[in-house]
């Protein structure tokens, strides 16, 4: 099973920027159209972005075969090795030869693009734990305006400028900036605004800022992804102007930007919200939301007894809403409880399907679940601190202001759906498969204080890689192997870049975990720091080749891809035992660098693994791990805990305490 849950944003450094300084705002002045006023148009860099590189077939044959050296024993790993040569010299030589002749014909893409929604489009289970990821805000510095009608309300206004000033092309493009203080500057994006666009990532570079893909960021809104039989199919409709707002299982919908396109004032929003929050209907005996926790294939057939009973302009409705709002009826009890809410819910009051849904909590906590096969995690991401940033310092209400007198009762449309006996059927079949997934489910995490990026790059190592040790030291104390390990990173600095992994399990985490877990004591302090050194060194060299699409997973992925397209029968590689088991992600981790995330998360991508999502802030790290029955993910962080303990012992010039 390929591994899917995609957070990291690239590069590795600051938090994306976040555009021109807010304007202040008053209340009672009606919102700002636009979050900001980019002088450089938002899509200015898209057209001479470069193209992501197909990796040489000799490179990828070797960074393959250094993936797999700690995964096997000397027998499987001389098989493997032969599988390799074979492959090089024969079929892997003609397929390549195809991928480079085809890539050339397509200059509007990438090589990958194509196979990965291939990929996603295709998978029949359900997208809830298989796909969506969740990302949750942290509160309102203010905590008064915490309380779910004031944050509902000031989120969506912020969405929605979001979107508008996205469209107007008025939103700062996404660009990573190595020297700000050339590149970050009104100087440089005056100049630059006059570089053609086909030219303009060149005059960028030249001042080390790199341009990030944007491509995906148009299906943020208005955006569903529609079960069909086979292959789903990514829907978008830019004309609708209404909001889906779901709460206790119940769809509703009402207008955010009038005919002219502008916002609708925010008391207006406020006054609907709450005329929302104030229904009292029950959940319906057959909550439709459970559906779109289907396999793909079951619910594409229930949606077309949907339609042919009656039901396709309310599904419509649904599909093109600008996004998802997700009002709950209760508080979140703590970090595991957000987790489980933020990830899956009870399966009642969520469209999956959508782009994203906006989640806010009775408490007012918040959250961005969303479907992954429209996009990754930079645009997101993007949304994600705008959103925050907005609705947290330019809020469009306060906790004193007043609903607009406005009769929201025809404003709102309520939406009913007529159900035929066969699709109540299918709900009450889907219900009881979430609940036992998610019976089988277990979700924690831990915040590990003694240190984070600070402390590590005084020690010139990367947090990252010692994140990523922790967890192949903890595997191999829990269960006493190294096994196949997965890390997300973007490829967005390169046209409709999409990911590449990282395989953080080398030969060198393999020595220094063995090290470190089965004979402390024979290795000095001064010893085993240079083992951790070394393995920072190397993540560093694998992060870095990733990021530039010189992996070797994607490569691999988009010639089996070929391959089958082309009819011809598989090469051996990919029927190599060890093929499967490097794409059978035990460990499938993932991290992002925001300000405004509290937490994220994600199920595991195999059913014997663990969803690791991890955070390193300045002074602290921070893991949430999600298991099945299977494996432990309680015990999994004590190991995690004590693995850091270790690292940060040895790094302070301690002995490691057995």
């Amino acid at each position: 099973m390929m591994p899917r849950l995609l957070l990291r944003a690239w590069p590795r450094g600051p938090a994306p920027v976040l555009g021109a300084p807010s304007r202040a705002l008053s209340a009672s002045s009606g919102p700002a159209e636009y979050l900001q006023h980019s002088i450089v148009p938002t899509m200015h860099y898209q057209d001479s972005l470069p193209r992501l590189p197909i990796p040489k077939l000799e490179d990828t044959m070797r960074r393959y075969l250094s993936a797999q050296k700690p995964l096997l024993d000397e027998n499987q790993f001389r098989k493997t090795e032969e599988f390799c040569k074979s492959f090089e010299n024969g079929a892997g030589k003609e397929l390549h030869e195809h991928l480079l002749a085809q890539d050339k014909q397509n200059k509007h893409t990438s090589y990958i693009s194509g196979p990965w929604f291939d990929m996603y489009l295709t998978a029949r289970d359900s997208v809830v734990l298989n796909f969506n990821p969740f990302m949750a805000f942290n509160p309102d510095p203010k905590s008064e305006y915490n309380d779910q009608l004031t944050r509902a309300t000031n989120m969506t206004v912020s969405a929605v400028r979001f979107l508008k000033t996205l469209r107007a092309g008025l939103l700062e493009p996404e660009v990573f900036h190595l020297n700000p203080a050339k590149s970050d500057t009104d100087t440089f994006k005056r100049l630059i605004r006059f570089v053609p666009s086909s030219l303009s990532w060149y005059g960028a570079y030249l001042v080390n800022a790199y341009p990030l893909d944007m491509s995906q960021y148009f299906r943020l809104f208005n955006s569903t992804r529609l079960p069909k039989p086979s292959r789903d199919e990514l829907f978008t409709d830019a004309k609708a102007r209404h909001l889906l707002v779901l709460r206790k299982g119940n769809f509703y919908v009402f207008d955010v930007l009038d005919q002219d396109g502008n916002i609708v004032s925010p008391s207006e929003i406020q006054a609907h919200l709450k005329y929302i929050l104030s229904d009292n209907s029950p959940v319906p005996e057959f909550p439709l939301a459970y559906l779109t926790s289907e396999n793909r294939d079951v619910w594409a057939e229930l949606r077309q007894k949907l339609v042919h009973g009656g039901n396709e302009e309310t599904l419509k409705k649904v599909d093109s809403a600008v996004f998802c709002l997700c009002l709950d009826d209760f508080p979140v009890k703590d970090v595991t409880h957000l987790s489980h809410t933020m990830l899956h819910g009870d399966g009642t009051n969520r469209w999956f399907d959508k782009s994203f849904n906006l989640i806010v909590a009775k408490d007012g906590t918040a959250a961005i679940n969303f479907e992954h096969a429209w996009g990754d995690g930079v645009a997101v991401l993007r949304f994600f601190n705008e959103v925050f940033k907005d609705s947290t310092q330019t809020p469009a209400i306060t906790p004193r202001s007043q609903p607009a007198a406005t009769n929201s009762s025809v404003s709102v449309q309520k939406l009913s759906f007529k159900l035929s006996d066969a699709v109540k059927a299918g709900i009450t079949t889907a219900k009881e498969k979430f609940d036992a997934t998610m019976k089988t489910l277990t979700i924690d995490s831990i915040q590990f204080h003694r240190g984070g990026k600070e402390f590590l790059k005084k020690q010139k190592l990367s947090p990252d890689a010692v994140a990523q040790l922790a967890f192949q030291m903890a595997f191999l104390r829990q269960y006493g192997q190294t096994v196949a390990t997965y890390e997300s990173c973007s490829t967005a600095a390169f046209k409709h870049g999409r990911t590449e992994t990282i395989r953080p399990a080398s030969v060198f985490t393999k020595r220094c975990s063995e090290a470190f877990v089965k004979q402390p004591s024979k290795h000095s302090v001064g010893e085993l720091q240079h083992m951790v050194a070394e393995c920072s060194k190397y993540h560093g060299q694998l992060t870095k080749e990733a990021a530039m699409g010189q992996g070797f997973d994607r490569h691999l992925f988009a010639l089996r891809y070929l391959a089958t397209a082309r009819g011809i029968t598989l090469p051996d590689l990919y029927l190599d035992p060890a093929y499967g088991q490097i794409n059978h992600n035990i460990l499938s981790t993932s991290t992002l660098n925001s300000p405004a995330v509290s937490i994220g998360g994600f199920a595991p991508v195999v059913p014997d693994g663990f969803g690791i999502a991890y955070l390193v802030h300045d002074d602290w790290m921070g893991c949430n791990v999600s298991s099945y029955s299977g494996r432990n993910a309680r015990e999994f962080l004590h190991c995690v805990q004590k693995c850091l303990e270790d690292v940060f012992d040895t790094l302070e010039g301690k002995a490691i305490k057995t």
